[in-house]
């Protein structure tokens, strides 16, 4: 008899106590599971790149290389095949809502008990959605955020990564040479997330940002163009 695959989970969060609790919930859930640990944004990526068959991530809202809800618009848009289950310390309802219309399929509150985490992380891998118990996400959203929504996630994940840097107050040839890219290819990135995001401006954009995907997203030198 051939021998089954284990399930693979990455466990992506900057406190290692957190990060133990969170092995020690998969472990419980899931015996034989393989846990990859890292704790950031970068580190998440190369991770993803070692091991592309990774079944699901847990994602700290916070941490290095994080703006607000820009790791899990990123991750969205780098990895769509690939559940992710968020971890923060803020549940206020509204987070909740905003981290499953990104494309979430769990969200976990850091005070969750090992045996909550482990229920969620089994509900996720059976193709479920979980939330905390008790929370109402039914509250009617107004349609002009639902939009911005929608627009912020059809962004591709270089063009995720442009506007973070926007929103840092990189200029196009300092965001060129992070990226190692060329200046016309910056400036078309620019060019794409206007039109999506149906805004005229970087600094419009990144307002836009700020208001959806979290007050990270500062609006410092968005005006920059070069």
């Amino acid at each position: 008899m051939s021998r089954q695959p284990s399930t693979r989970i990455v466990i992506a969060d900057d406190h290692p106590l957190f990060r133990g609790a969170l092995r020690q919930a998969v472990s419980h859930a899931l015996a034989g599971s393989e846990v990859s640990e890292v704790g950031s944004l970068e580190a998440l990526g190369q991770a993803l790149a070692e091991a592309s068959d990774t079944d699901l991530i847990l994602l700290d809202l916070s941490m290095p290389g994080v703006q607000g809800f820009s790791g899990l618009l990123f991750l969205r848009a780098a990895h769509p095949e690939i559940p992710v289950i968020v971890v923060s310390a803020n549940d206020d309802p509204a987070v909740i809502r905003r981290c499953i219309e990104f494309g979430a399929l769990g969200f976990l509150p850091k005070t969750a008990e090992v045996g909550q985490m482990g229920e969620a992380i089994q509900a996720v891998l059976d193709g479920g959605v979980w939330t905390p118990p008790g929370v109402d996400l039914s509250a009617p959203v107004d349609h002009e955020t639902a939009d911005m929504v929608r627009r912020l996630a059809t962004l591709t994940p270089q063009q995720v990564r442009v506007l973070m840097m926007l929103s840092e107050g990189l200029l196009n040839k300092q965001i060129a040479y992070e990226l190692g890219v060329s200046e016309a290819t910056v400036k078309a990135h620019v060019s794409a997330i206007l039109t999506k995001l149906n805004v005229d401006s970087r600094t419009q954009a990144v307002i836009a940002a700020a208001k959806i995907a979290g007050a990270g997203w500062a609006v410092q030198g968005a005006s920059a163009t070069n």
